[in-house]
């Protein structure tokens, strides 16, 4: 094992992405090791580059106004320009469009912690001219450059409670690691949220958040939570959009394709991060301790999975699959025109495909994963993809 603090990530080099005449945008969420991939790429960058945040008033000031002569100055004598927290500036996609029509030799990078804030104000000027790429909290595929396989699955547990997030990672006790986990979801990836000018009501919200946390690998529905929180369902659908553009949330929707007794209308709602969801039900009791097993074990193999197909460019549609006799897998692939259906069982148990699966979808492939098959699954390339 090695005991250097920094982990190697998926995109370490940025050149390949980042290229003149277009803007590579980098999302993902606060602390997941955005500013950290900034400058561990632009220590090795053999031109001269201007790294600036988005939290800086003056930046803010100067780049809100994307004025010609002011944006000409401003990127003046430099091959790259890399503007973190981006999202923080007005009219940053014009002020960014501006860069790449008048000056085609020049690279740009811009982060943001919110897809919702960035993406809205980068999408249509940026028509053509941006390349996207999503940073998530540390993958096993990443931290196989670092740990053995024996090394992951003696820590399983604590990827299962603590999460993956970066500084969790290398944080060595286990007090430090709840620590931080806790810290970053109230004070980093909430905060962000809780200032948006649509969240009107904190709590509810949070409330939103904790019931969900109840709930994963359980299908909702808009109005089913609606009625527990005791607010509207366009409210409800507000604050999820936020959640999930704010990388706290991914919705997993229902697939049906042939079966009239297949439910599609509601959803499945995953944590970005195991550590960020028992923070939010302030949980992080052992896993013998806990009935919530299955539940973890679930939202960590989706969340791994999710990160490695898209690391590895592995394409796919993500579905959940369940009757309304309660016949159900898990998850639900469909790649180039095939259907994989993975059942997730943290137990030795190996259930048989369900019936109506196999005879509605003649030719589609089943597999139960659990703790003797779910590295390959999640953390290189195998069979499963």
């Amino acid at each position: 094992m090695n005991d250097n603090s920094y982990i190697s990530r998926y995109y370490e080099n940025l050149n390949p992405y980042c290229q003149p005449g277009k803007v590579l945008i980098i999302f993902g969420a606060r602390q997941v090791g955005k500013t950290t991939l900034l400058k561990h790429f632009l220590s090795a960058y053999s031109g001269r580059y201007k790294l600036d945040s988005g939290d800086n008033i003056a930046t803010q000031t100067m780049l809100a106004m994307a004025n010609f002569q002011t944006i000409a100055a401003y990127v003046e004598n430099y091959t790259l320009i890399v503007i973190d927290e981006a999202q923080k500036i007005p009219n940053i996609g014009q002020c960014l469009k501006i860069m790449v029509d008048q000056h085609p030799h020049l690279r740009i990078i811009a982060t943001g912690s919110s897809s919702f804030e960035l993406a809205g104000q980068v999408g249509e000027p940026l028509t053509g001219r941006k390349q996207t790429l999503i940073l998530y909290p540390l993958a096993h595929l990443e931290l196989l450059t670092q740990y053995n396989a024996l090394e992951l699955k003696q820590q399983l547990q604590a990827y299962l409670i603590y999460g993956s997030y970066p500084a969790v990672i290398t944080a060595q006790a286990i007090h430090e690691k709840r620590d931080i986990i806790i810290e970053i979801a109230h004070s980093y990836l909430l905060k962000d949220i809780l200032a948006l000018d649509k969240v009107k009501n904190p709590k509810i919200l949070l409330d939103l958040l904790r019931l969900l946390a109840f709930q994963v690998g359980n299908e909702v529905s808009h109005a089913e939570l609606a009625k527990q929180l005791g607010i509207d369902t366009k409210t409800v659908a507000r604050y999820l959009d936020l959640l999930e553009k704010g990388f706290v949330l991914y919705n997993l929707r229902g697939f049906s394709r042939n079966l009239r007794k297949e439910i599609t209308k509601k959803s499945k709602y995953y944590f970005y991060d195991n550590g960020i969801r028992n923070a939010l039900i302030a949980n992080f009791n052992p896993l013998n301790l806990r009935d919530d097993i299955g539940k973890l074990w679930e939202n960590f193999l989706f969340i791994e999975r999710l990160k490695k197909r898209n690391y590895l460019s592995i394409h796919a549609n993500d579905y959940f699959w369940r009757t309304w006799d309660k016949k159900e897998i898990d998850l639900i692939e469909e790649r180039a025109g095939q259907l994989y259906g993975y059942e997730f069982k943290w137990g030795d148990k190996i259930p048989h495909a369900p019936k109506d699966w196999l005879e509605t979808y003649h030719h589609a492939n089943y597999t139960v994963i659990n703790q003797d098959n779910y590295l390959p699954f999640i953390s290189e390339t195998s069979e499963f993809d």
